[in-house]
This record gives structure tokens, sequence and C-alpha cells, in this order.
């Protein structure tokens, strides 16, 4: 089956929201300023495979658990849901208590990139989307992130620091949609094949 690009576009979109590279721009700033240099190459690769990964082996997680792709997708949108009000009423329900360490794994990698958001998202894509399409939005999602670790500063220049806050705020507004959709679709799905 070939690749469908609105699924890729879909799946782009909602990844990008859930990532909020241009958002995290002021904290990879911060850590380059602070000598924890990060490497852009490096930290758009790891994130790739982890989310490639999960993306694949997330099916077998769940037989494992014996948990349904729909029932997995309604907690997905639940995590959106959550993530899409921190982004847009700017309060904090994740914290960020990983441990210390590389700037490029910690906090980059993870959680900033490839964090429980961005995994839950990945799979319940699956729901909506084929898994080819969602791991071509995935792979265009690590050039954007490469891209914006590079040029951190530029990023923040080109668009300001408003600019940083209106795209973080409106992304918000589209992943609190999607959310919703993404429950309402599967809760259908469940309540039909109950």
């Amino acid at each position: 089956m070939g690749l469908d690009v609105k699924e890729i576009f879909t799946a782009f979109m909602v990844l990008f929201a859930v990532i909020d590279i241009t958002g995290s721009t002021p904290i990879i700033i911060k850590l380059n300023n602070e000598g924890r240099r990060v490497q852009a190459g490096k930290a758009a690769a790891i994130s790739f495979a982890i989310l490639i990964a999960f993306l694949f082996a997330g099916d077998f997680l769940l037989r494992l658990f014996a948990i349904d792709i729909s029932s997995f997708a309604i907690a997905g949108a639940v995590v959106l849901f959550v993530l899409a009000v921190e982004m847009t009423f700017n309060v904090e329900v994740f914290r960020n208590d990983g441990p210390g360490g590389s700037a490029t794994i910690v906090p980059v990698v993870f959680p900033l990139i490839a964090g429980a958001g961005t995994l839950t998202t990945t799979l319940t894509l699956r729901a909506e989307c084929a898994a080819a399409n969602i791991a071509a939005a995935v792979a265009l999602n690590m050039a954007v992130v490469y891209v914006v670790l590079r040029n951190a500063h530029l990023v923040e220049r080109v668009i300001g620091a408003g600019g940083v806050y209106v795209l973080r705020k409106f992304f918000g507004i589209i992943l609190l949609a999607m959310s919703v959709k993404l429950f309402a679709s599967n809760l259908g799905t469940l309540l039909s094949a109950g």
C-alpha cells in the first residue's frame, strides 16, 4: 500500500504539536548557553529510533497486556488532552523530574522530543493512520527537530518570543481538538464492539 499524503500530514501536525520543538527553543538556548551543547544530529537520530521502535513494537506490548488499540487510543487522547491544557493554559501537569546527565539525551531527547506524550501519540495514531504514514510523519518531524536544534538562536530571532508563545497556544488548541476527536471516535468503536 502506498503512502497517503493526507494521513502523513495529519500525523505530522499532531506529532509537531506534541513535540512542540519551536516552543522548546528557549530551553535549548539555555542549555547551550550553560555549556551543555545539544548535538542536533544525535538528538534527532536517537529520537527517530525510539519513536519508530515504539511505533512497531508498541502493538506487541499492547497484545502482551491484552489491550486493544481503541482503549489505548482513548488513554492516549486523555494524555494529549492534558498536554493541550498545559500548552493552552500555561499550567504544569507533567513535571520534568528525569535524571540529570547529558543535555542531548536528557532533557532534549527525553522528555522534550521523545517523551511520554510523543510515545503515546505515536502509538495512538495507529488507530487513525497506517504505520508507514506515521513513520513518514516521524521522519519529517525529526528533520524539523534537527533544523530547529541546529539553529535555535536563529529560530527564536526569526519568530521572536511572542511568536513562540503564539505558536504554542495555537498548537495547544489544535491538539485539544484532535484529542477530543480521537476520544470520541475510539469511544464509538469500543461501544459498538461491546
